[in-house]
């Protein structure tokens, strides 16, 4: 321990801070003093109360946004009511603490009341033996009880801290066995009360000092932690003595490996050798070397690099050291474009399809005639094949036209069933104007066929419906007579045109006498079938007997 002005007398220091924080803006530039963040909580001594508390935000900005997550003070060791804990300021480390599950609330504990009074050894003595016989063991409960209600259970209490030196009233050599003891009594009492989580940090000065600090060490039971506060001081000359020397830093790591312990930095900083920025670079180095669980620099002169500002090399190292890397400006990689290797199309086989033929149906041709059919039953009887004979057509002019006699062939007759004829269609008269008929409310039945057959003609498919005449008879005119008188045709119902054979040469048709019973109407079947069957008529036999007194010519 370097002086005892940096404790709670030291209140000299709240008097520059607005003037340190006025600097802490710009950022260093990183070189060869940076260190790698090894995962060590970093932190440091700012102030044992709020202003402490107010400034950690301030230096996290002066090191370029660095976390501090390890928040230091101490207790007031001149009465037993400030080592109980009865003291306002722990309420806002309690705070800060609460504020981040990765922070670490440390906090250096006094072993008695009148710590810094400079009490001969003979006193210290006695005050160590009633200690150790449980005398003050009621101020560390309470103690312990308070930081349990404070929300700081798990709070690590650096306890008597610098045993081996000379400067504080709970020293260890005026009674290094009851010293021990005294410990082991404090760690058992506030490791009884419920709820606490304490971790215990024994924390020599380096180097020998007063006594050789192993020899204070109370056992691995009863200690969490081994700590050392190392400033720039003797013994040693350098960095290299300090951590070659006796109970320097070297035996520091090797004792607490071989007890399984975490080490810290609870303390260290400028001192005897002024600005010395050696140090401070080798210092971090250590530091990032190996490992400790946390460390915090003593902020405040003559020993600090933020709040001190006569110490300006050994702050740039600190700075640069500390300081978060800065990304520097990106700078875009080039796009170097990937040439493109035309992937090689593979034809997709394609199975064929097998075809399937749909089968074609025929549809069967049915040919309509344009030939309206006559609805008159037709008996199946053989049509013989009889020749039309060409009958030239004699100028008649006057409308008695008789019907000229047409020698019959002699064929032998069918014997015909009389047709039912019923509703006949009315003939459109032509130039060819039918015989006068004595009008009748009934129509006629037709009769067989008398001795005078009509001359057969070629069959057509289709059958012509006998023309009946209308009831109303017109007053006859003069007529042309056809030059064929045709019978009716009968056909089957599928006869296959027959074969015209030579036609003999038959008599020229006599004028057919006056007043004859037989009429002929031509039938116009039209132009196409005319020109196929040739030009037809039908002749009717009509009986009304000679006293009737119907008949008019």
């Amino acid at each position: 321990m370097p002086t005892p002005r940096r404790r709670l007398a030291s209140t000299c220091i709240g008097t520059v801070t607005a003037g340190l924080l006025a600097t802490g803006a710009a950022l260093a530039t990183p070189d060869e003093n940076r260190t790698e963040d090894s995962g060590t909580a970093m932190g440091a001594y700012l102030d044992y109360g709020p202003d402490g508390v107010a400034r950690i935000p301030h230096l996290s900005r002066w090191l370029g946004g660095r976390q501090i997550r390890v928040g230091h003070t101490y207790l007031p060791g001149d009465q037993w009511a400030g080592i109980e804990g009865r003291v306002s300021f722990l309420e806002d480390w309690a705070r800060w603490r609460l504020a981040g599950d990765d922070r670490m609330f440390v906090l250096n504990v006094p072993m008695q009341a009148r710590n810094e009074a400079r009490v001969p050894d003979q006193q210290v003595a006695r005050l160590i033996r009633a200690g150790a016989q449980g005398q003050y063991d009621e101020h560390f409960r309470r103690l312990a009880e308070r930081l349990v209600s404070l929300g700081v259970p798990d709070t690590v209490i650096v306890l008597g801290w610098e045993m081996n030196g000379i400067t504080y009233t709970h020293r260890c050599r005026p009674d290094p066995a009851n010293w021990k003891l005294y410990w082991r009594r404090i760690v058992t009492v506030m490791r009884a009360v419920p709820g606490q989580k304490f971790k215990f940090d024994f924390a020599p000065n380096r180097g020998t000092d007063a006594i050789g600090w192993t020899k204070c060490y109370p056992g691995d039971d009863y200690v969490d932690i081994i700590g050392m506060d190392s400033y720039d001081q003797g013994p040693g000359e350098d960095f290299d003595d300090q951590i070659t020397q006796p109970y320097g830093l070297q035996k520091h790591v090797d004792f607490a490996r071989a007890h399984r312990k975490a080490i810290s930095y609870p303390e260290w900083g400028l001192f005897r050798r002024g600005d010395n920025p050696e140090y401070v670079r080798r210092m971090l180095q250590w530091i990032a070397q190996h490992k400790p669980l946390y460390h915090t620099i003593t902020d405040y002169c003559p020993h600090g690099v933020w709040q001190c500002k006569q110490n300006p090399q050994s702050t740039k190292v600190f700075r640069d050291a500390l300081t978060p890397e800065v990304p520097g400006p990106v700078v875009p990689t080039p796009v170097v474009p990937t040439p493109v290797v035309p992937t090689p199309v593979v034809p997709t086989p394609v199975a064929p399809t097998p075809a399937v033929p749909t089968p074609q149906v025929p549809t069967p041709q049915v040919p309509t005639p344009e030939v309206p059919t006559p609805q008159v039953p037709t008996p199946e009887v053989p049509t013989p094949q009889v020749p039309t004979p060409q009958v030239p057509t004699p100028e008649v002019p006057t409308p008695e036209v008789p019907t000229p006699e047409v020698p019959t062939p002699q064929v032998p007759t069918p014997q015909v069933p009389t047709p039912q004829v019923t509703e006949p269609a009315p003939v459109d008269p032509g130039p060819v104007v039918p015989s006068p008929v004595a009008p009748s409310p009934e129509v006629p039945t037709p009769v067989a066929p008398s001795p005078l057959v009509p001359t057969p003609v070629d069959p057509s498919p289709e059958v012509s419906e006998p023309v009946t005449p209308s009831p109303e008879v017109p007053k006859p005119s003069p007529v042309t007579p056809s030059p064929v008188a045709t019978a009716p045709v009968t056909p089957g119902p599928v006869v296959p045109r027959p074969t015209p054979t030579p036609a003999q040469p038959l008599p020229q048709p006599q004028q057919p006498p006056f007043n004859s019973r037989q009429w002929c109407v031509p039938i116009n079947f039209g132009e196409w079938l005319s020109k196929l069957v040739g030009k037809q008529s039908v002749c009717i036999k009509v009986d009304l007997g000679d006293d009737s007194g119907f008949w008019p010519f």
